[in-house]
């Protein structure tokens, strides 16, 4: 008797081998499904991501790209400035000199009912991130009047006074005077009256005197303040503020 081969066909494993093929094939679906998972978390991390700058650009800072030259020379085409939202939720508002971007439906531009409200929630989400050009209701400009200030333009040197105090402008661009339109408004209670730096190039509130809100912004409208430069790298920083209207007045004290 062969003992051997007895001996050795009883140690024989009752389970049948599953060979290197079915090996092979269990290594190659758990490498798709890890892969999978793997794309989702990255998809995922993705879409959180995104979320959290969309709120973050909605309620703190924003990204506004500068999409022409009537800010010159203080903000030039192509710069992306940073918009803090924060500025005038608590209470405070805007002031002589502060550089504001606002909603100016109803002020310098007409609403318009037939627009797209899907393409315009893809803009504005592309917008808010500083990806795409504002949108046409959007502007930038310099805070010159607040409520109740009277403005007039322009004196023999081309300067403008506010509250009867004349104003020396720093910013403005080269070669520009205060306004070629000469001008005397009295700012209405809660509204801005808005300028851009580059004066020849501005379409402003001078431009819209015979709209209905007579060229006055309202403070509601106001998205916030540009405080930083976030882009080009050679311009990152604050934004230099100015002393310019540091002398004017209060409204009660001028007619006072």
């Amino acid at each position: 008797m062969d003992t051997q081969a007895e001996q050795s066909e009883r140690d024989r494993s009752p389970e049948p081998d599953a060979g290197a093929g079915g090996r092979s094939r269990f290594s190659r679906t758990r490498a798709r499904i890890a892969s999978v998972l793997s794309w989702r978390r990255v998809l995922t991390g993705a879409v959180l991501a995104t979320v959290a700058l969309l709120l973050f650009s909605s309620y703190v800072v924003q990204p506004f790209l500068i999409p022409s030259r009537s800010m010159e020379p203080t903000l030039r085409v192509g710069d992306r400035v940073l918009v803090n939202k924060l500025a005038y939720r608590f209470g405070a508002e805007p002031e002589r000199g502060d550089v504001v971007v606002f909603d100016g439906t109803g002020s310098f531009v007409r609403e318009d009912p037939d627009a797209n409200l899907l393409t315009g929630l893809v803009h504005g989400a592309a917008a808010s991130l500083g990806l795409a050009d504002p949108a046409d209701t959007d502007f930038v400009k310099r805070v010159v009047g607040v409520g109740g200030d009277r403005v007039v333009c322009c004196d023999t040197r081309g300067r403008l006074a506010v509250n009867g105090t004349v104003v020396d402008e720093p910013y403005l661009y080269p070669g520009d005077t205060a306004s070629r339109v000469p001008f005397d408004i009295v700012v209405s209670s809660g509204t801005l009256w808005v300028m851009g730096d580059h004066r020849s190039r501005s379409s402003d509130s001078r431009d819209h005197l015979g709209s209905p809100g007579g060229g006055m912004v309202p403070v509601e409208r106001v998205t916030g303040r540009v405080d930083w430069l976030g882009w080009p790298p050679a311009r990152v920083g604050s934004l230099t503020g100015t002393g310019a209207f540091g002398d004017v007045r209060t409204p009660g004290a001028a007619h006072g």
